[in-house]
């Protein structure tokens, strides 16, 4: 039950903690007025470094780093930022998204790990973690890179923390395979997601009542965000200020950042067409090295020099034992026009769509030595369901 306050020492104590309260806003005020002479307080835009609490009472840009300066009382509201580290974490993964949000003007980024010791990434860069889940502030939005990803999908301590953070931030982010992590913490149950192209089928395993996509950057449920391979980060921390603050301040950022952002763009590695490629290896012994790739979602052509004892004819006859060995296409075979080893073959994808792959090695049957190997794919229109059934 709550009861009038009617003690008088009562009464005074709270007249002064209200006296104290009021005279500190008062200074602060005046403090900050004595800076600006009275009119509008304006500040560089927070990038986390200590000049961003200097006070200037005219617009402009700042001298310190040369960014525009805001109004004061303009800034939004701030929001903590966790990023996720362990032993093997990738460094694009974790650098790309801290980069963003450091640049996004109200992000306090941090770095986290299950103690806080210090830890080795991929390729042996050395970090410090700011934070160990014992005394990490409480994350706003909290990114889960990629990497080496079987010591957290393996640690009960960090697949808990995760849980406990998603139910109180704003948004959770993966990149990379940082998408198993989260799977393995249940927050992709009934979800969509993606993740790096060549896991897309791993994640289907892992994941059953996920839906993986393969054709987008990043995917967003709303709360939970997942994002593809190494770079695809940056594009998903931006799309994540742009929820935030807007895709005016999201452009901005990236152009400050002098990156080439497209929110539009179709671009998703695992949905190009050389992800279609026959999976078969080169003969025993040959030394083979890339002369070019390229290519869209619809057909994509990749060249190599191959250096083999084997004769073309042998060659050839190497490349369709191993697109045999792949079990998913028939063969039609013919010679080329130009004087090549051509194989030709044909399947039906998962989706209806139908697909032609080609094989040239050049040069004449009994030629051995240097040949460059042609191979081609590309996408015809989707078949009937009695062709489908045709294909091997």
């Amino acid at each position: 039950m709550n009861r009038p306050m009617n003690h008088p020492l009562a009464l005074v104590t709270v007249l002064i903690v209200v006296g104290l309260a009021a005279g500190a806003a008062a200074s602060a005020a005046s403090l900050e007025e004595a800076a600006t002479g009275g009119k509008e307080a304006f500040v560089c835009p927070p990038c986390g470094d200590a000049h961003d609490k200097t006070i200037y009472d005219q617009p402009g840009a700042c001298p310190v780093c040369g960014m525009r300066l805001v109004k004061k009382s303009g800034l939004a509201e701030r929001r903590n930022v966790a990023i996720l580290l362990f032993d093997g974490v990738q460094i694009i993964d974790y650098t790309g998204p801290y980069e963003v949000f450091g640049q996004g003007g109200i992000f306090d980024v941090y770095t986290v790990s299950e103690t806080g010791a210090t830890l080795k990434t991929a390729m042996g860069m050395s970090v410090n973690p700011a934070h160990s889940f014992a005394t990490v502030p409480k994350p706003d939005i909290l990114i889960v890179p990629g990497g080496d990803v079987t010591g957290p999908v393996g640690s009960a301590a960090t697949v808990d923390w995760i849980r406990g953070v998603e139910k109180e931030a704003s948004y959770v982010m993966s990149v990379c395979n940082g998408a198993f992590i989260l799977a393995k913490a249940g927050l992709l149950e009934g979800k969509a997601a993606t993740t790096f192209y060549g896991l897309i089928e791993d994640l289907k395993k892992q994941a059953p009542n996920t839906k993986v996509v393969s054709d987008q950057r990043w995917v967003d449920n709303g709360k939970v965000i997942t994002s593809a391979g190494l770079s695809s980060g940056i594009d998903a921390s931006l799309h994540l200020i742009s929820k935030i603050r807007g895709q005016a301040r999201a452009r901005a950022t990236a152009l400050h950042l002098e990156y080439d952002w497209d929110p539009d763009s179709d671009f998703a590695r695992a949905a190009l067409a050389d992800r279609k490629f026959p999976d078969f290896a080169p003969p025993d012994g040959a030394t083979v090295e890339l002369v070019s790739t390229e290519g869209t979602r619809e057909e994509w052509t990749t060249k190599y020099e191959v250096r083999s004892t084997l004769s073309s004819a042998q060659l050839a006859g190497e490349i369709r034992s191993g697109v045999r060995r792949d079990g998913l296409w028939r063969e039609a075979p013919r010679q080329a026009s130009g004087g090549g080893l051509e194989s030709v073959w044909t399947r039906v994808d998962d989706e209806g769509a139908a697909w032609e792959f080609t094989a040239v090695v050049e040069g004449s049957a009994a030629e051995s030595g240097p040949r460059i190997v042609t191979l081609h794919i590309e996408k015809g229109p989707k078949e009937t369901s009695e062709a489908r059934s045709a294909t091997p």
